[in-house]
């Protein structure tokens, strides 16, 4: 029975996928419009974070278009198809759920921050002026 599940739910994965990417596509938001120096002081809070992710996972998509909206260039890690990453998001944070937001502070130490919602809270709280 089991492995009947789960070929049902990597087919339904294979067939809404790519719908779930045209839509994310179909629908990005504008980006917020800052001047060039606070976009660039932006951009560079922004390389201390990483997120860990799956590209068609819905919560994922969430964080994205946010990202997008709020124009943080953070990179972005597939933790689906690559072990590496996958690896280092299990060892970080103790866990391979996604969407997974790695926090390096000023200080050295990394926050691991889960949950598409409470991401989207710290990232609004932070670049949303």
């Amino acid at each position: 029975m089991k492995p009947i599940i789960r070929a049902f739910f990597k087919t339904l994965r294979l067939v809404l996928g790519p719908v779930m990417l045209l839509k994310e596509r179909l629908t990005q938001p504008q980006g917020v419009q800052r001047d060039a120096a606070a976009q660039a002081a932006v951009d560079l809070q922004c390389q201390s974070m990483t997120l860990y992710q799956f590209n068609t996972c819905p919560f994922c998509i969430k964080t994205r278009q946010e990202m997008r909206r709020l124009s943080l260039p953070i990179e972005k890690r597939d933790a689906q198809h690559n072990a590496a990453n996958r690896d280092a998001l299990q060892q970080g944070s103790g866990a391979t759920k996604v969407p997974c937001l790695k926090i390096t502070e000023a200080n050295g130490e990394t926050r691991w921050l889960q949950d598409s919602k409470a991401i989207v809270v710290y990232l609004r709280e932070r670049f949303q002026h």
